[in-house]
């Protein structure tokens, strides 16, 4: 204690012992009077400070025993009393919890095994969001303790850091130990629930506990965002909007309201709520004061989904970057957001993520943020194969991340592979409840595989009972795709009018159906190049759409155009047609170097099938056909029966004038799939071509009479056989179309 000098010291410690008096008969208020005039007297002496502390906790006036409390530790910096009391009152409201957290961090260092302590700081780093410090901590005392009020905070943080087993786990400990699951740990037990596929116990949990007397208005507000969001996860999207109509226009209910939004949108596939739920996080954002890093950070998640908010989303990430510079998932996540805004190139994101992640972190927290965040990167980059596959490996818990992987084992034609990731995603709780989706992308798989009338099956399925949003366009894409590789243009451009009409405001769409109407010769190249152009005018240094490219891809190699194929390329150094283009010009003024950067795709990723078809094509170009037949060859040792290498090779026989190995590989193509366009239509030009154009005519209106309906591209052939110009080239690869 710091006395007063001199004669008036008894007199002051007499003082402040009639305070402490004075607290211990119940004697509140007096004691307040006694140890206020104490403390104006002198204002250094901790005993009087810290009897006027705990004056004005018993007094419940814990706004004001706070920053005396602090006055205490300022002045004594090792008294354990006040240093614990700060950690307890930092629970008690947001804006106090770091300070309750520095506390109790002073506390440890004199007593660095006291378990209350730790668990205490477990508990608010929780309540900050700081879930890496929260578990770090919480690591050290649960081996120590099955005292229930430790084992529910930490459940609850177990579950909200995306350790739904540990929560499960640890909630089981905390029952049996006699802990009630009720309030906010029945909002937490109910979401490890949901996400471990136990989705009714979670739906019975949270609608018993709102049957329940709540403690509070916002304990009821919470539950009922809580119970929203998980009707959404079980696809009940109108009981979740009626629960949440009483919380709308509240003040008190931002954050819970933009938080069950947001699932809905997710889980509902319906951006309109994702928007709401932005503008709602931003109102947070723009009117909270001292807004946790938890917080912070699930706004920059919410934010960074939209494009129109990314920016906000990026100043989010690069403040809690200085806040917490050894987390590298918000690393990641400035890259991504970067790369989405058109600000780095996609070479320059792999380069950069590469470069920060040799191995992933040994944080568990942080590993499971990174699989959160590449799971929502659409389309996925291909060339960061490996860091989805770590993140697998390695704990991350978002089982979406399998159908990224699955995604672009399908874009690099590794159908087996992508087969085998789109089943584990299936057979996930998350999976079982994203059916749709699923069959979206086996769909896909079907097609490139050759299975068009499976294919096409699925896909019309999906029309049949999806009625609006993401998966229903997707189905008519690819339903238009099925077409197009089948030869019926004219079905596959009408599907692609209701698209446009339906979505009058997508400029992606019209240049989807250009690159179709090209192919069919309802558009001159004229009329497409200037298509082409405004799409690139329109859409500038962002990511193009798919559709841009296809119209890219369908339109002839030229010149004039390399600065386009290079540009495109910068976004998007993976994509097999644009590479094709690119190299196809190259070829024409230097073929070693095109067949030299051919060859260096092949070897840099020698798995990835789509590189062999580009090399084979610029071969034959370049007339080395020794190394076109190697590189279809090399597909065909890898898959015997791909549907592309066996028409590709058979191409390349029929320019070559090897009749008999053409029919025999187109042959084998039909004996794969009896529906390919391409083997039957090339199998009545090897007829022409050989003198026998007759039956190469009755072979090609035999097949327009079973497609039932009038191919253009068929009548075409026809002309050409009638009248003598029939090319000898039969195969155009199903993957440099759109």
């Amino acid at each position: 204690m710091v006395a007063l000098a001199g004669a008036g010291a008894p007199v002051y410690a007499q003082s402040v012992g009639q305070g402490y008096t004075q607290l211990s008969e119940g004697q509140i208020t007096a004691a307040i009077a006694t140890f206020q005039r104490l403390v104006q007297q002198n204002p250094n002496n901790v005993e009087a400070h810290l009897g006027l502390a705990i004056a004005y906790r018993r007094a419940g006036r814990d706004a004001d025993a706070l920053p005396v409390y602090q006055r205490v530790v300022a002045l004594d910096p090792n008294n354990r009393l006040a240093l614990t009391t700060l950690g307890l009152l930092g629970e008690f409201r947001p804006q106090w919890q770091p300070i309750g957290i520095q506390a109790l961090t002073q506390l440890l260092q004199l007593e660095p095994n006291s378990l209350e302590a730790r668990a205490q700081r477990a508990k608010l780093y929780y309540y900050q969001g700081l879930f890496s410090a929260s578990l770090a901590d919480y690591a050290q005392v649960l081996s120590r303790t099955s005292d229930p009020t430790i084992l529910g905070p930490a459940a609850e943080a177990h579950t909200f850091s995306g350790d739904y087993a540990a929560g499960l786990a640890l909630f089981e400990r905390y029952r049996a130990a006699g802990g009630a699951v009720q309030g906010d740990q029945a909002i937490a037990y109910a979401q490890a629930l949901r996400e471990s596929g136990q989705l009714d116990q979670a739906i019975q949990i949270l609608e018993q506990e709102l049957r329940r007397p709540a403690n509070s208005d916002t304990q009821q507000i919470r539950l009922r965002g809580a119970l929203a969001s998980t009707y959404a996860a079980n696809r009940q999207f109108q009981p979740a909007l009626e629960l949440l109509q009483p919380l709308r226009g509240r003040t008190d209910s931002r954050l819970t309201l933009a938080r069950a939004l947001n699932a809905l949108g997710d889980y509902g596939q319906q951006a309109s709520y994702n928007q709401e739920s932005a503008s709602l996080y931003l109102q947070v954002l723009t009117t909270t004061s001292n807004l946790s890093p938890g917080v912070r950070r699930e706004a920059s998640f919410a934010l960074g989904n939209l494009p129109e908010h990314r920016p906000t989303a990026l100043q989010l990430v690069d403040q809690l970057a200085q806040e917490q510079p050894g987390d590298a998932s918000l690393t990641l996540q400035r890259q991504l957001l970067a790369y989405q805004m058109g600000q780095t190139s996609q070479a320059n994101l792999v380069q950069q993520v590469r470069s920060a992640f040799p191995q992933l972190p040994s944080d568990p927290v942080q590993v499971r943020y990174m699989g959160q965040l590449l799971s929502r990167q659409t389309p996925p980059v291909a060339e960061l194969l490996p860091l989805y596959q770590s993140l697998l490996s390695g704990g991350a818990t978002e089982a979406f991340l399998y159908f990224r992987v699955a995604q672009i084992f399908t874009q690099q034609g590794r159908l087996a592979e992508a087969r085998q990731a789109l089943s584990t995603y299936g057979n996930t709780p998350a999976g079982r409840r994203d059916a749709e989706t699923t069959q979206l992308l086996l769909a896909d798989i079907e097609r490139r595989e050759g299975n068009l009338a499976q294919s096409a099956q699925r896909y019309q399925g999906l029309l049949s009972t999806v009625q609006a949003g993401p998966i229903r366009t997707g189905a008519i894409q690819g339903l238009a795709a099925v077409y197009q590789t089948q030869g019926q243009l004219q079905s596959a451009i009408a599907l692609y009018d209701s698209l446009i009409a339906a979505n009058p405001q997508n400029t992606a769409y019209p240049l989807g159906r250009a690159a179709l109407a090209y192919q069919a010769g309802l558009i001159s190249d004229a009329q497409a190049t200037a298509l082409l152009n405004q799409g690139i005018r329109e859409y500038g240094a962002a990511t193009p759409p798919p559709e841009l490219i296809a119209l890219v891809a369908v339109l002839p190699p030229a010149a004039e155009r390399a600065g386009i194929y290079q540009t495109l390329l910068a976004s998007d150094p993976g994509n097999p047609q644009l590479q094709l283009r690119s190299l196809q010009v190259m070829a024409l003024t230097n073929p070693a170097q095109a067949q030299a950067q051919a060859a260096a795709l092949v070897a840099a990723n020698p798995t990835r099938l789509d590189w062999y078809f580009v090399q084979g094509e610029i071969a034959q170009q370049t007339n080395d056909y020794d190394t076109a037949r190697q590189s279809y060859q090399a597909v065909l040792q890898r898959q015997p029966n791909q549907q592309d290498a066996l028409l590709a090779l058979a191409g390349l026989e029929f320019e070559l004038g090897n009749f008999r190995e053409a029919d025999a590989l187109y042959q084998q193509a039909l004996a794969v799939n009896s529906q390919n366009a391409t083997a039957r239509t090339a199998l009545a030009a090897l007829n022409a071509v050989q003198g026998r154009p007759l039956a190469a005519i009755q072979q090609l209106q035999q097949w327009q009479i079973t497609q039932g309906q009038t191919n253009p591209q068929v009548v075409r052939q026809i002309e050409q056989i009638q009248g003598g110009l029939l090319l000898q080239r039969g195969m155009q690869p199903s993957w440099e179309r759109f």
